[in-house]
């Protein structure tokens, strides 16, 4: 770079943020890490970058995404410390599980405050001096969850939708100052957001939806084998901060990008199938009142019996009526029976009943 662009990063203390904070650092930007906690955070990312105390490539600044005075205020401190910031990263974020029933509203609140409310008000203070710049990205951190709405995790899925069409708005507004927006969609990284610890969780196993967090817990475990180390995602978002589009969504891991183009191929009840299968979510009704429930065998006869053609069933039949054995008659209840069969057999009879006669004779 010919000059020392800066980068305002969100929830810089840890993970994603934190990986993205050192690479941008190593790589000669100006750095400016948001966190809540900057006297702990920052040690942490000091000891990451190597940097000093008070090196000016790497400076702190507490922000509470919640709390929309410590956003006004983070926003005064960056403007005061750097003027307009080069690009603005959207990174914070927190995870929780629970279905709808079992997550209290205070949740859904938090969950909109940080991944929405709280991006919007400090971007809306720091967009005057990057619209005077004339250049700049802002840079929005999705997930699998922005893409479609997933089950257990609604507020999540709800808050980070709408962060993406947020964007979208956002990018017709000021493409023509010169500014541009990016969406990244974040597949599994290897953070403490995927782990027990990373995430609240209002599930209740032994309640109505057990059966789907169990199933669920099962099948997140088994992802959590395929993530990836951040440091490939902070490789690309490095990436992303030199485009200079008016507006561009990429992903981040292969398990993002197939979802991303399964959501945009298929039909949206195909997809709705292929989310619930893939989570080992419960069938439509299956769990009613009502419902009647079949053994695996009648299932998987039931679905090949839809699956082949007619004619193909028909000589199906045919031919197990073929390779059935005959029905071997009874004398005692078929009188016809009783008097057809092999000549040998009358032969017989008639020797045993002359015999009989001469005995009693």
């Amino acid at each position: 770079m010919s000059e020392t662009r800066s980068v305002l990063i969100t929830g810089a203390s840890r993970g994603l943020g934190l990986a993205a904070a050192t690479y941008l650092y190593a790589r000669g930007w100006q750095v400016i890490a948001a966190m809540r906690a900057p006297d702990k955070g920052m040690a942490t990312l000091r000891e990451a970058t190597g940097a000093a105390a008070d090196d000016p490539r790497l400076l702190g600044v507490e922000l509470d995404l919640c709390d929309p005075e410590s956003v006004a205020a983070a926003a005064a401190t960056v403007i005061r410390l750097i003027g307009a910031p080069y690009a603005v990263v959207h990174n914070a974020g927190i995870a929780a599980a629970g279905a709808v029933e079992e997550t209290p509203m205070a949740l859904w609140q938090q969950m909109f405050a940080t991944h929405l409310f709280g991006p919007v008000a400090l971007t809306k203070d720091l967009l005057p001096g990057m619209r005077a710049a004339g250049r700049g990205r802002i840079v929005l951190i999705s997930s699998a969850g922005g893409v479609r709405g997933m089950p257990s995790i609604s507020a999540y899925s709800a808050a980070k939708a709408a962060l993406e069409r947020w964007g979208e708005s956002l990018a017709g507004e000021i493409a023509p100052y010169g500014l541009g927006v990016q969406v990244i969609v974040a597949g599994v990284f290897d953070t403490e957001i995927i782990t027990d610890e990373g995430t609240s969780t209002f599930r209740d196993f032994d309640g109505p939806y057990g059966r789907h967090h169990r199933s669920i817990d099962h099948r997140g475990r088994a992802a959590m084998t395929i993530a990836r180390p951040p440091e490939k995602f902070a490789a690309l978002l490095a990436r992303a901060l030199e485009r200079n589009t008016p507006y561009s969504r990429r992903s981040a891991g292969f398990d993002a990008a197939a979802l991303v183009a399964a959501n945009k191929i298929l039909p949206t009840t195909t997809m709705h199938q292929v989310v619930r299968v893939a989570m080992g979510l419960p069938k439509f009704r299956s769990m009613s009142p009502d419902a009647t429930h079949t053994s695996r065998t009648v299932r998987a006869v039931t679905v090949i019996a839809k699956a082949l053609p007619q004619p193909v069933l028909r000589r199906l039949g045919l031919w197990s009526t073929k390779i059935r054995p005959p029905k071997q008659p009874s004398p005692l209840t078929d009188p016809v029976a009783s008097t057809s069969g092999d000549p040998t057999d009358s032969v017989a009879e008639d020797a045993v009943r002359r015999k009989e006669s001469s005995i009693h004779d």
